[in-house]
């Protein structure tokens, strides 16, 4: 468990020069807390830290799995042959929150809605 904790911690540290998510005034706690998890556990992967690195694992966006929310929380929970799952490091309430954050993304190739929280995220 620690080597995977150290092992984000160094790639967090890799892309701190990288563009950050800012959420929207209109966001939700909720959603605030899951923007704070993905940067913490998800963005080391699903985003690229810079526009010439390769990007590990695919963008997540209010599409992801068909936009089914349930969907989204097991796969996070449960992880599979790529991902780890986290059903042992986020409380429940915490991986609903990402869920929720996930969920205000816009898909890849739709304008992002103003004042929505993934408005400001930066193009992959």
């Amino acid at each position: 468990m620690n080597g995977r904790r150290a092992l984000l911690v160094l790639g967090l540290s890799l892309c701190a020069g990288s563009a950050s998510a800012q959420p929207a005034d209109d966001a939700t706690d909720q959603q605030r807390l899951g923007l704070r998890l993905f940067n913490q556990s998800c963005r080391v992967c699903h985003t690229k830290p810079q526009l010439n690195s390769p990007q590990y694992a695919p963008v997540l966006s209010m599409a992801t799995l068909g936009a089914n929310a349930e969907a989204i929380r097991q796969f996070i929970s449960n992880g599979s042959a790529r991902m780890p799952g986290f059903k042992y490091d986020f409380k429940p309430a915490e991986i609903d929150a990402i869920v929720a954050y996930i969920k205000t993304i816009p898909a890849p190739g739709a304008a992002p809605a103003p004042g929505r929280p993934g408005a400001a995220r930066e193009a992959d």
